[in-house]
């Protein structure tokens, strides 16, 4: 696992979190950026996959 693999991974949870808060305290606008966090830290997991197959494809 790779530092972009673990930063997405945190990205995801910190979004889940404040997408919980937002629908809890009726604040939209926190919900959404939840959600953008979430977006963000899928692509930087997914950008830290593909380093790791370039890794193992090409030892």
């Amino acid at each position: 696992m790779n530092k972009s693999q673990i930063k997405g991974v945190g990205e995801k949870v910190r979004g889940k979190i404040n997408e919980a808060v937002g629908k809890v305290r009726g604040d939209r606008a926190q919900a959404v950026k939840g959600k953008l966090q979430q977006g963000a830290g899928e692509a930087r997991k997914q950008a830290g996959d593909a380093k790791e197959q370039v890794k193992k494809n090409n030892p």
